[in-house]
């Protein structure tokens, strides 16, 4: 085996970490994959045999392009039409472990975007993928002390959000067939009882296609809209249940095949719907077709 086959399985070996750190980050599939193969293409022109820890060396070199993505497109989301929510991620469903189920689904990422560059990539460091806080510091190009702070700072939003749980399965399933009996025969008590009071339905368009540009906020409010407007336009789609995030969710295709929404749902600890996640952006349900 020569030098550069050897480079090879070294990143392909840390490729499905880098992968998801910079997804977390990003909030954007694309994004995530560019920002990895620019970390491939300066591994391959280092010297890689010279790396004493190729896995420290490639996680610093992948977050600090995602920090300058992050910082670039600061912009872009300020003048984003309508409300901005992730990318949806196709995942098994088998996730390994709770700690890195919790931190695929929206409600997390939504809480990430809260936080500055830094602090979104200290806390994932450290909280979510298990780097040491000097490791953490080196990487962020701080010491030791501040890099403590700034983690500390970021769990404590994070944990004011209570978005790290994952809801058990059957209680998501439960809301799925819920949800689809609302849009599809009109039938709301069912979904109704599973709503947090203060429930939220948010939808991203990116001012491509009609779509909902203002957050719905209460039960009463959102239940109105799904029995008035989405059973009207959602009646007709073919469902289709499937794992989005680390989460179940629904993804709703036209006769033709074409993917015209993808729903995701965030629950608070006690099973109670929070949150309804409609993504309608096409660019961004691409991914899903």
């Amino acid at each position: 085996m020569t030098r550069l086959d050897d480079d090879d399985h070294v990143f392909a070996a840390a490729r499905p970490m880098l992968l998801g750190l910079a997804y977390r980050l990003l909030g954007s599939r694309a994004d995530a994959e560019d920002a990895v193969q620019d970390t491939w293409l300066k591994w391959r022109a280092s010297a890689p045999d010279a790396v004493e820890n190729p896995g420290g060396w490639l996680t610093t070199v992948c977050t600090r392009r995602c920090i300058d993505m992050m910082r670039a497109a600061h912009k872009s989301r300020v003048e984003y039409v309508g409300d901005w929510l992730p990318e949806p991620l196709p995942t098994t469903g088998n996730e390994d472990g709770v700690s890195l189920a919790s931190s695929l689904t929206t409600a997390f990422l939504l809480v990430l975007e809260r936080l500055t560059p830094k602090e979104r990539a200290a806390y994932l460091l450290h909280e979510v993928f298990d780097v040491s806080y000097a490791e953490t510091a080196r990487t962020l190009q701080m010491d030791e002390v501040n890099c403590r702070k700034l983690v500390s700072r970021a769990r404590g939003h994070v944990e004011q959000a209570r978005v790290r749980h994952v809801t058990p399965r059957d209680r998501q399933e439960e809301l799925l067939a819920a949800f689809e009996a609302a849009i599809v025969g009109g039938h709301t008590g069912r979904l109704a009882a599973l709503l947090a009071s203060d429930v939220e339905l948010r939808a991203d368009s990116g001012g491509k296609v009609p779509a909902l540009r203002e957050t719905l906020r209460g039960k009463e409010v959102v239940l109105a809209f799904v029995q008035d407007i989405l059973r009207r336009f959602w009646g007709p789609l073919v469902w289709e249940a499937s794992d989005l995030n680390g989460a179940r969710a629904v993804v709703l295709r036209a006769q033709d095949g074409t993917t015209i929404a993808a729903v995701s749902f965030a629950y608070d600890e006690h099973g109670a719907v929070t949150g309804i996640y409609v993504m309608r952006n096409p660019d961004k349900l691409a991914g899903l077709a």
